[in-house]
């Protein structure tokens, strides 16, 4: 993808399907290819499971006609003039759409910026199958791990070539490495299951699959004797892991489609306080080797770094053209390209970090919950109402005592962000990151 000669073929295949859209009758259009790679390979008790590859490479068309839009997929094999007909002919007989359109030529990106996101390392299928088996290795010899869920390696990359009649022509490639691992400790009705991963977009960032192996064992053998806490009132403290979790739910919140459809409980609080004033959300689609980075969006505009939340008040949306037109506001390049389709998304989508601890959270809490993973899907995002299944920790006296699961914890997330502490230990190795948080008054229903 990233090799001259394959970017300047895609460019022409998306370039000729613009100039075809503008020869039917469209009064503007945009292309894009997208291009997939991936290998991997899964092993369990020693053994390899499974062996994969796939490749992919795909354009879409999306053709103007006065306020009508339409779009069409297709191979990039595919005839540009064939497309290009059948999408004006969609077109006309669409309902109008005032939203919809390309960006002024002002917001394009010009000279897209080299965000460090592709890694050239070949990465063989033999080596992927010995780092899975080594991460599996490392995780079995931890004392108390008694079986293995599996282990596993990839490699992929994933390309973006976009033109449109206003004049704009880009593309970038990104590449993604990745270990995991899942084990269980225990026996019978006692075992407990847990995992570790890394995902970089360069090689050798990726943690060491002994490293990956022994967490995941440590992890599992740790929840061993879990039990049920008491029904009642507590504060919780997320682990970075289902921290994350709450940063997506933020994000979500304000993103601009969700806002425009009334479907967020955050839509009428512009420029209100909507958090506790710890909290500071940035989000940056320029930061360098972001997992989440991107140096246009989907539509071609430049996406500077925000302040989505400064001291706990909300200062803007996630917005594509068409969210932005819908909110009378000014789109700030957030529009994620799905094919033919556009919608405002996160990119490098943080929670920042405060001046605590994890440890000082834990000591300053007399009991309260460490909670390490959560399930089910009981989040309202109209409402903000939250309910979710939990396992964890308790805590007693500032330290983790004894592990607890089938529990639930209960809130809501308009009064969670107002209750939330930051720790100090952000990692933004993820596209939605988070450090470890405290959130106080939540509900715990157990025995």
């Amino acid at each position: 993808m990233t090799d001259k000669i394959d970017a300047a073929k895609l460019t022409d295949r998306v370039s000729a399907l613009v100039e075809a859209a503008r020869k039917a009758g469209a009064d503007a259009a945009d292309a894009v290819a997208i291009l997939s790679r991936s290998t991997g390979v899964s092993v369990r008790l020693g053994k390899v499971e499974e062996t994969g590859a796939s490749e992919s490479e795909d354009v879409s068309l999306r053709v103007f006609v006065g306020k009508r839009v339409a779009s069409v997929s297709a191979t990039a094999a595919s005839d540009p003039s064939t497309l290009a007909e059948r999408a004006v002919s969609m077109a006309k007989v669409s309902p109008e759409d005032p939203y919809q359109g390309l960006a002024d030529p002002a917001l394009l990106v010009r000279h897209p910026a080299d965000l460090d996101l592709f890694d050239a390392t070949e990465v063989s299928p033999g080596r992927l199958k010995e780092d899975a088996l080594a991460a599996e290795a490392a995780a079995l010899a931890v004392s108390g791990v008694s079986n293995s869920s599996g282990s596993s390696a990839g490699a992929g990359m994933g390309g973006l070539v976009l033109a449109a009649s206003n004049g704009f022509v880009g593309h970038y490639a990104v590449t993604r490495f990745s270990r995991s691992t899942s084990v269980i400790a225990g026996e019978g009705t006692g075992m407990e299951r847990d995992y570790e991963f890394s995902s970089r977009q360069h090689f050798e960032d990726l943690e060491s699959p002994q490293d990956i192996g022994r967490k995941a064992g440590e992890r599992a053998v740790r929840r061993l004797g879990a039990r049920k806490a008491a029904t009642g009132a507590v504060n919780v403290i997320y682990d970075p892991r289902v921290a994350r979790g709450i940063a997506g739910h933020l994000a979500g919140a304000i993103n601009g489609a969700a806002v425009a459809r009334k479907t967020s409980f955050l839509r009428d609080m512009m420029g209100k306080k909507i958090a506790n004033a710890a909290i500071t959300v940035t989000d940056d689609p320029l930061r360098r080797r972001g997992q989440s980075s991107r140096p246009f969006d989907g539509e071609g505009v430049c996406g500077e770094k925000l302040v989505m939340v400064d001291n706990g008040v909300l200062n803007h949306w996630l917005l594509s053209l068409s969210t932005s037109a819908e909110l009378g506001l000014i789109t700030n390049g957030r529009g994620s390209r799905s094919g033919s389709s556009v919608s405002p998304s996160s990119s490098n989508f943080a929670i920042e970090a405060g001046a605590a601890s994890p440890q000082d959270l834990i000591a300053s809490l007399k009991s309260g919950f460490y909670v390490t993973e959560v399930f089910g899907q009981g989040v309202n995002m109209v409402t903000g109402e939250y309910s979710r299944g939990a396992s964890g920790f308790w805590i007693e006296n500032g330290e983790l005592a004894y592990p607890v699961s089938e529990v639930t914890i209960a809130s809501n997330l308009k009064d969670m962000f107002m209750n939330m502490v930051p720790a100090s230990d952000l990692d933004r190795n993820f596209g939605t990151a988070a450090p470890t948080l405290l959130i106080e008054g939540m509900t715990l229903a157990g025995s």
